[in-house]
């Protein structure tokens, strides 16, 4: 018989909770508001066709082969046009997702017990992606704003980065204000200490743009994330990093570690999508979409938690609304309650580094229609009733 001996990171990685939850929701009749799927309205099936034809009509070897492991270079080119500051297109690493974004950054600056800042709560990819490489991650008291600086600046000391989602976060939807980022980029200037920004979300804000990126107020005191999952397709798995030239040639040999290269296929495709102005004109019908989404949830949350003792918020952005139960209840325990009347949502305690708070919730509200976000949301209110009842 073989005898497999795991490496002791392994008893560090752990399922996904999002994962698991997204099997409950197969069950037919199911109304899903726990997945951060985008919606499939916004994939460009067309637009796709198109620029498939077109990539193996004018370049089939070059998308078929073997590619740099730094990305193409006219998509490299065209994300550092795209960016508010001014980045060099050779400071550009194209990921499988950006999620392999964090596990390379995870690669290349965690040893065991090294200190990482994350906000509270934080988003829970990449806490899985930390996880393996053994840190010791710190949550930084946070609000409605982001990290609060002072908390961030006593905990600063001797960390190696501080993991920040700025604009529409995940999972609490909340965008940290022009104020905030100036305080929070002037004690990492002051401290050292480097900031790793993730902003997948960006491009969804549903009023107003976002204060300028925490990279633009620092370059080389910053990474930054972005992905093309949430305006285009996930199944894509393409995102983006850039690096300071002094830690890019780590990250790019971390990558060429993990897996060579992104797909060229993929890659032209999105070149070919982008190159002509076609994501500018299409995310705006994003935005609208979801913002009648957002609406419709937070009206029906108004509605149909009305004297139930539960907190939300209204997000200006982004694909995420959090509450907050009466004192007493727990979402892990309210969850199969609500998956017998047929809607699903995804507990809050997994998104904390340390003791999670059991009475928060996490609602995505882009996959369900406007008719099944308020019988989804009056189902919720119905389990929080009858469990506020046998309190």
């Amino acid at each position: 018989m073989t005898n497999w001996t795991l490496a002791a990171r392994a008893a560090k990685m752990n399922p996904s909770v999002i994962r698991e939850i997204l099997k409950v929701t197969e069950r037919p009749g199911v109304i899903s508001l726990a997945g951060g799927l985008p919606s499939p309205k916004t994939f460009l099936v067309c637009a796709f066709a198109e620029a498939c034809a077109s990539v193996l009509a004018n370049d089939a070897q070059g998308a078929l082969q073997y590619a740099a492991s730094e990305g193409y270079g006219p998509l490299r080119e065209a994300i550092a046009a795209m960016l508010p500051w001014q980045v060099d297109p050779a400071q550009v690493l194209v990921t499988t997702g950006s999620q392999q974004g964090l596990d390379l950054l995870a690669k290349v600056l965690i040893d065991p017990g090294s200190r990482v800042l994350v906000e509270t709560p934080t988003y829970l990819g990449a806490l899985q992606a930390f996880g393996p490489m053994e840190p010791d991650v710190v949550s930084v008291a946070s609000d409605d704003h982001g990290v609060l600086v002072d908390d961030m600046a006593a905990k600063a000391g001797g960390a190696r980065f501080i993991y920040l989602l700025p604009n529409f976060q995940n999972p609490t939807g909340r965008t940290m204000s022009e104020e905030r980022r100036a305080a929070v980029s002037a004690v990492a200037a002051r401290t050292g200490l480097p900031i790793v920004e993730d902003n997948p979300y960006g491009d969804l804000w549903f009023d107003e743009a976002p204060a300028p990126p925490l990279t633009a107020r620092n370059p080389e005191g910053c990474i930054y994330l972005g992905s093309f999952s949430k305006v285009l397709a996930p199944g894509l798995r393409l995102g983006f990093m850039v690096a300071p030239k002094a830690i890019f040639p780590k990250l790019l040999q971390a990558k060429q570690a993990a897996d060579l290269h992104t797909p060229g296929f993929n890659q032209r495709l999105v070149f070919e999508v982008m190159k002509d102005g076609f994501l500018d004109r299409h995310v705006p019908t994003i935005r609208a979409l979801y913002r009648q989404q957002r609406d419709a949830m937070h009206a029906a949350l108004v509605r149909e938690m009305h004297g139930l003792g539960v907190e939300f918020n209204k997000p200006a952005g982004g694909m995420f609304l959090w509450l907050r139960l009466p004192t007493g209840m727990d979402a892990v325990s309210l969850l199969p309650h609500a998956v017998a009347r047929n809607v699903a949502f995804v507990p809050g305690a997994p998104f904390y580094a340390g003791e999670g708070d059991p009475r928060t919730l996490r609602l995505s509200f882009v996959t369900a229609s406007v008719e099944q976000i308020a019988t989804a949301v009056a189902a919720l209110a119905d389990a929080v009733r009858e469990q506020v009842a046998r309190r």
